[in-house]
This record gives C-alpha cells, sequence and structure tokens, in this order.
C-alpha cells in the first residue's frame, strides 16, 4: 500500500465551529461572551417551496425582531393568555434574528482527507468527535489548549461513515466503517466490542445509530442489509431490508421502537422493531426521485426529514405517513469525492439547517451562487437565513449540534 499523503500542497479540509451569517452589511461587532456561540457537520398534490435567492438580496432574509419581548411571551404564557405553539414561535424567532451574530468559533484542519462524520460529546459541550475519510478519529475539546486526541486510521477504504458516542459510558464511542466494521472504542482507540464485521472488502457498514433506552444498537451495510444488535453485542436480526446500500438508519428519539431506514434505492422505510418479521414487515416505504442520503427524525419525533442526492428535501408527518410530504428544493447533488450532504434539524425549534452546492441546473441557480449554510422553516419549508463566511467556504456537508444550553453547531468543511 503506498504511504498516505499528509497535509502539504493542497488546502486541507476543514472542520468548522461557529460560522457566521456575512451579508452585504456586516452586523455591529459583540464581545465574544455576547455572541451566540454555533459550533463547527411524494406524488400528488405536495406543497413545494422555492429555496433559491439572490445573493446580493441576502439582507432582505433579516428576520426582524419580534413584536413582542421574550419576557412578556414567557408571561402572557404563565398567565393563560399564550398558548405553547405561539410561545415557542416567539422563541423561535428571536432565535432567528441572532443568527446575524454568529461567526466562527474555532476551525481546524486536521486530516489529510475530508471530514465524513461528527458527533458531539453528551456531557462535555466544548468536546466533539471527528471522522475522516481515512479512518482517521480525533476527539477535539476546544476548551482547552491541549492537542486534539489523534487516532490513527488505515488510510484508504477506512472511511468513517458513522460515528456516536456511547450513552452509557460517555469515555466511549460507537463506529460504523468501510473497513467492514461496527465496533465500541475508548478514546485510546482500543477496540472495546465488535458488533459487526465483514472478512471483505467487497462488504462494508454505512450507517449506524444507538438506543439508551433499548440498549440496542442498529447498522446497515452497502448491499441492503440492517442489523440490530444489544449493547453486549449478541445479534438481534441480520435482514436484507433494502435492494442496495442503506445509506442512513434512525431510531426515534420518542419512540426508539420505531426505526427508519434510507436507501440508494430510492426509498424509506420505516419499521417496528418489535414486528420486523423479514423484508417486507415495514409499517410504510416512502418512495422518493433520487437515491438518499439520509432520514433524521425531529427531537420530539413528530417529523422525518429526508434529504436525497440530488434537490430536494422533504419533510414528512409522524401522523400521516402515507400523506403527500412537504417538498423543498434545494440544490446539493451527489458528487464521488464529496461527503454526502445531509439535512439536520435544529434540537429546539423547528428548523433545517443544510449545505448548499450551488448547480448551474438547479432552476434559481445564479453566477455568484454561495456555499452557504441554508435555513429553513420546517413548517413552512422557506428559506430564513443563510450562513456563510468566506474563510471559511467550503461546502459543508455534515452538520451536528452540541447539547446544552449555549448550543454549537459542528460542521464538516469540503476544500477544493
Amino acid at each position: 500500500m503506498a504511504p498516505r499523503k499528509r497535509p502539504g500542497s493542497r488546502k486541507p479540509p476543514e472542520v468548522v465551529v461557529c460560522p457566521t451569517s456575512k451579508r452585504s452589511r456586516s452586523p455591529p461587532e459583540l464581545e465574544p461572551e455576547e455572541a451566540e456561540e454555533l459550533g463547527v457537520k411524494g406524488p400528488g398534490s405536495s406543497r413545494r417551496f422555492d429555496s433559491g435567492c439572490l445573493w446580493a438580496g441576502l439582507a432582505s432574509l433579516r428576520v426582524p425582531p419580534p413584536g413582542r419581548s421574550i419576557v412578556r411571551a414567557l408571561h402572557h404564557h404563565k398567565l393563560g393568555k399564550a398558548a405553547w405553539p405561539s410561545l415557542q414561535q416567539c422563541l423561535q424567532q428571536s432565535f432567528v434574528h441572532s443568527l446575524a451574530s454568529y461567526r466562527i468559533l474555532h476551525k481546524a484542519a486536521p486530516f489529510d482527507r475530508r471530514a465524513t462524520s461528527l458527533a458531539w460529546h453528551p456531557t462535555h459541550p466544548s468536546t466533539l468527535a471527528v471522522g475522516s475519510k481515512g479512518g482517521d478519529i480525533i476527539i477535539w475539546n476546544f476548551g482547552i489548549k491541549d492537542k486534539p486526541t489523534f487516532i490513527e486510521g488505515i488510510g484508504a477504504g477506512g472511511v468513517i461513515t458513522a460515528l456516536k458516542f456511547n450513552p452509557l459510558n460517555t469515555n466511549q464511542f460507537f463506529t460504523s466503517s468501510m473497513d467492514g466494521k461496527t465496533r465500541l472504542q475508548d478514546f485510546q482507540g482500543n477496540t472495546i466490542r465488535l458488533f459487526a464485521s465483514y472478512s471483505t472488502y467487497n462488504f462494508w457498514f454505512c450507517s449506524m445509530d444507538v438506543s439508551a433506552k433499548s440498549r440496542v444498537v442498529v447498522t446497515g451495510d452497502n448491499v441492503g442489509h440492517v442489523l440490530l444488535l444489544n449493547m453486549d453485542g449478541r445479534e438481534l436480526w441480520n435482514l436484507r431490508m433494502h435492494k442496495k446500500k442503506v445509506t442512513h438508519v434512525a431510531l426515534n428519539p420518542c419512540c426508539d421502537w420505531l426505526l427508519a431506514t434510507a436507501s440508494v434505492d430510492q426509498t424509506v422505510k420505516i419499521w417496528d422493531l418489535r414486528q420486523v418479521k423479514g423484508k417486507s414487515s415495514f409499517l410504510y416505504s416512502l418512495p422518493h426521485k433520487h437515491p438518499i442520503n439520509a432520514a433524521h427524525f425531529s427531537p420530539d419525533g413528530a417529523q422525518l426529514l429526508t434529504t436525497d442526492q440530488k434537490s430536494e428535501i422533504r419533510v414528512y408527518s409522524a401522523s400521516e405517513w402515507d400523506c403527500p410530504p412537504s417538498l423543498i428544493p434545494h440544490p446539493h447533488r451527489h458528487f464521488q469525492h464529496l461527503t454526502p450532504i445531509k439535512a439536520a434539524w435544529h434540537p429546539r425549534f423547528n428548523l433545517i439547517f443544510v449545505g448548499r452546492y450551488p448547480d448551474p441546473n438547479f432552476r434559481s441557480c445564479t453566477p455568484y451562487d454561495l456555499r452557504t449554510i441554508d435555513v429553513f422553516d420546517g413548517s413552512s419549508g422557506k428559506l430564513i437565513h443563510q450562513l456563510y463566511d468566506p474563510e471559511s467556504s467550503g461546502i459543508i456537508s455534515v452538520i451536528t449540534f452540541s447539547f446544552g444550553a449555549r448550543r454549537k453547531l459542528g460542521c464538516g468543511n469540503e476544500s477544493h
């Protein structure tokens, strides 16, 4: 095997913490402690929304200040004069308005290959784990000056396809990878438990999720199989649920017996883990026009967000899976040398964050379309903000929010 190239002549991929909105007119500078931290990865009569816009017109996307203060809204809610949805909308508008002050907090280029997966530590909000195309992993605590923990991968063929901290022991993390393994590791890179393994490079694992409540691990491979295992590593079942690669698996955060699987066979399937008996035992099959990168349940478990490999984001309602979804046109086409772009929910508000990959064939494309992080209203499907910094202008493929009161957003940045 040829030796791996280390960062040198070309600009390496970046992991970005805290992107900011750079608009035609810069907002007033804030003191560091004042700035909100953002860390940096159907048929029929479907509702359709347009996400295209001119960069010159981004200033018009700025959400005006809420008509009433949050304190007043909370007071009215306490008195019974305002329903919870009204209060939630007020809080969301205030948050969107604050996006104008967001800025990059930290940026790093630790790998010689692109970042492919991100995970925030559940109890240390300044600690971010990042996996790469070469199988390298860093545990990066940017709250201290110590050098990040670096776990070296195998190089070519070692892509970290999914990464999750162990909810039962946060000094460990789960990974799935193209070396054909789904495993539990410690911060020194030692394998604590091997959950699934292939002895040939013809098969590998593309996706993984974990449930603390049910104490199960679910992982999907490149030929359509999905495996369910308990935390002891015992296999509960191994079934071919899709015809092709399973790009994403997600357990519902409120009903963890509800599983969503996404595939390049252009379907997302919903399963009840308590009733899985074979490939036809799904609850719902949601057909798409193109292969699918991801299917994420919303934090309250009531909606499902899907991202295809072309130019469409969909929002399904958990109460009406078979009804036409909300469709959001958005340029994020698939490219072989780009980490697949996956839209993500904000953990508190009904907002969708997704990286933009400008496409000249997209109907609303402009010659100067930028590689922004686009923010959509999950209810209306409207584009309400764009985050951009010229010093970190790569394509944002992977996005994830930190835990805790001061949430940050981690982004995997492609540099070309």
